[in-house]
């Protein structure tokens, strides 16, 4: 077998072959693109021979993603995705100097998939289907992060010199359409005890508001309110700053709109969508996050433990001599933490059985994050046993202790 330590950078890559007793059989530095990855399949074949097998190479990559790893993978090659943070604890075994170099790097990953393999996860070959979800609804969830970002700058730019906006668009929020469009129109103080009623209200019915006459008169008189004010000049600045934050939201308002559709559209086409959506709190966004992060590759999770320990929602235990103590997960990936955690939340009022086994936490004593916790890791199990068998969730069969089956009501 060879072993390939691939340490990768923007427009090269540091590679080291060993053979399986370690001794080097060749180091190069690669460029990125075609004829690099043409070169490292050259590279390989003279040192595996004409007879020998691609899957008889292994390598080690900080990444699990990429062009590159795409090419690798389909190159026949066992691909090892490593965490730059297992990678760095490896190099401290016999580099205490501090030393660096990307040689030395390509040459300790090499070590390492050489070495450990056996504890190590191989890259799993998600379908295309499934790199397409991740790419979309990644992308969807960074834009409403980023979206939040914005908000929050906005809101504190309000809170500086115009807090009566806050109070006038409290009910409606602050990425809504209407008080986008309000606040662009008049984003100070003096410009919005200005507005009409009948601007209010038309800005209202355009965001499909209800009880338009009462709320419009509320925003108007919220806004005439007196209040302690900037300078003249600062004001002004104020007011240039959340036209830009106003602005910014619109746009980001309508790309996600956008990319929600794209999210929809290319998650009901995966043949796992069935088995997701039937889940208890899990809808067409959250679901198509959880396949995303969790991939479609058969047999990535040897059981469900694996997948809870991936999806973060299991505990680690802490044990040295007498002492011993259960925390939460803390180091994880937060995509699909935060997508099972809005399961959980809203499988209490979709699920008899997840709302019992709720209340039974809280009253072992469990705070609310903790109960909802250990109620997203059972999900989590639940959804593998689905997922293994390829059948929808059914209630009884999910909580076969549970009292009452029947569905909630809405």
């Amino acid at each position: 077998m060879l072993f390939v330590g691939d340490d990768w950078a923007e427009d090269h890559h540091d590679v080291e072959i060993q053979d399986e007793t370690g001794r080097k059989l060749a180091a190069r530095r690669l460029p990125e693109g075609a004829a690099g990855i043409a070169r490292l399949h050259e590279l390989i074949a003279a040192h595996l021979g004409q007879d020998g097998d691609p899957g008889e190479v292994v390598v080690a990559i900080e990444t699990d993603r990429g062009l590159w790893v795409q090419a690798l993978t389909a190159a026949g090659y066992q691909v090892y995705g490593l965490n730059p943070k297992q990678v760095a604890r490896f190099k401290e075994r016999y580099n205490l100097s501090g030393a660096k170099s990307d040689a030395a790097d390509a040459h300790a990953l090499a070590d390492m998939v050489r070495t450990e393999r056996h504890q190590l996860r191989a890259v799993a070959a998600d379908t295309a289907a499934g790199q397409a979800i991740k790419v979309v609804a990644r992308a969807h969830q960074t834009l409403i992060w980023e979206r939040t970002r914005h908000t929050l700058r906005l809101r504190s730019a309000l809170l500086e010199f115009f807090p009566a906006a806050l109070a006038a668009f409290a009910g409606l929020g602050l990425t809504g359409a209407d008080t986008l469009e309000l606040l662009a129109r008049a984003p100070d103080p003096a410009a919005a005890a200005k507005l009409t009623l009948a601007q209010v209200s038309a800005a209202l019915r355009r965001a499909r508001r209800r009880d338009v006459p009462a709320r419009a008169a509320a925003i108007k008189d919220a806004l005439r309110v007196p209040q302690l004010a900037q300078p003249a000049q600062v004001t002004a600045a104020y007011a240039a700053a959340v036209q830009a934050a106003v602005a910014v939201l619109t746009v980001l308002n309508e790309q996600i709109a956008q990319l929600e559709a794209q999210v929809e559209a290319h998650f009901l086409q995966h043949p796992d969508a069935e088995v997701y959506l039937s889940q208890p709190g899990i809808g067409t966004v959250n679901g198509s996050r959880v396949l995303a992060e969790f991939g479609d590759a058969p047999g990535r999770y040897a059981s469900a433990k694996a997948r809870k320990n991936y999806a973060g929602s299991s505990p680690i235990t802490r044990a040295s001599g007498r002492s011993k103590v259960v925390l939460a997960r803390f180091i994880r990936n937060d995509r699909p933490a935060d997508a099972l955690q809005s399961q959980a939340l809203s499988a209490l009022s979709a699920s008899p059985g997840a709302r019992a086994y709720y209340d039974k936490q809280r009253a072992r004593g469990l705070g609310y994050n903790s109960a909802l916790r250990q109620l997203s890791n059972r999900l989590v199990g639940i959804l593998h046993g689905c997922l293994k068998t390829g059948t929808r969730y059914d209630e009884a069969t999910a909580w076969p202790g549970a009292a009452n089956t029947e569905p909630l009501a809405a």
